[in-house]
């Protein structure tokens, strides 16, 4: 059965692109090699609508540089992007091996806070698990955690990937939907938000059983992923998971 060491992040996306990548950098350094990390959404440069073109050309940049931490540890983020359209995406991205291995970009924007002026919105057929050395994994954007069609569609993953930047107002809906995605889909669910001032600032690791660890004044919350309480727990309640 396979294990894996988890790692979710908390810190401050702030207007300085450089410092928000060294964070990043720093903070991966100090997990473990074969560690799963996962990064608030866009991390790198937070929603700079004012600058999209500088902050798609910098995360295109970033990534490069992260692609070397990747070579043993999947490191999950989501980020600015510009693509041959011309059009500007929140687009998740999965590193391993030194390799882009999966790649999705936001299917439900939040219009509260203005994403769908700025942002294209992804299709939901690109929403999809993928498979990384025997772990099958899901990954919601943010908003996307409110849809149950997408609850169902990611069901069978044993790790869901929940980048985020989450309003402060509704931290206890993103504490009580990621704790029900745990129990409901019978998995892994790591969450990461951003600690900026109107977030919730509420990442954390919940298990197949619900129990949950959160951040709080941690950057860097460890745990640790077992296949074993996965498959554990859906022989011990068969709700016809496979």
């Amino acid at each position: 059965m396979k294990t894996r060491h988890l790692a979710t992040l908390q810190f401050e996306s702030t207007d300085n692109y450089d410092n928000n990548l060294t964070t990043l950098i720093e903070l991966i350094e100090q997990t473990p090699d074969n560690a799963i990390v996962l990064a608030p959404e866009v991390c790198l440069t937070n929603f700079d609508y004012a600058h999209f073109e500088a902050a798609s050309a910098f995360s295109a940049k970033a990534i490069d540089q992260l692609l070397r931490l990747s070579k043993e540890r999947i490191i999950a983020l989501s980020v600015i992007e510009k693509r041959e359209n011309g059009k500007f995406y929140n687009v998740a991205k999965v590193l391993h091996g030194e390799k882009v291995v999966h790649q999705q970009c936001k299917n439900r924007l939040f219009k509260l806070g203005d994403e769908h002026k700025y942002f294209s919105q992804g299709k939901d057929e690109h929403l999809s698990l993928f498979t990384i050395e025997g772990i099958t994994f899901g990954l919601m954007i943010c908003f996307e955690l409110r849809f149950k069609q997408f609850w169902q569609k990611l069901e069978g993953a044993d790790i869901m990937l929940i980048p985020a930047q989450w309003g402060k107002l509704r931290s206890q809906n993103f504490v009580s939907l990621t704790n029900a995605l745990a129990i409901m889909n019978q998995c892994y669910v790591v969450a990461s938000d951003a600690d900026n001032s109107d977030t919730s600032g509420m990442s954390g690791i919940i298990t197949p059983f619900g129990e949950e660890r959160r951040n709080g004044a941690l950057v860097c919350l460890e745990g640790n992923f077992s296949e074993k309480e996965v498959r554990k727990m859906r022989r011990y309640l068969d709700v016809g998971i496979a």
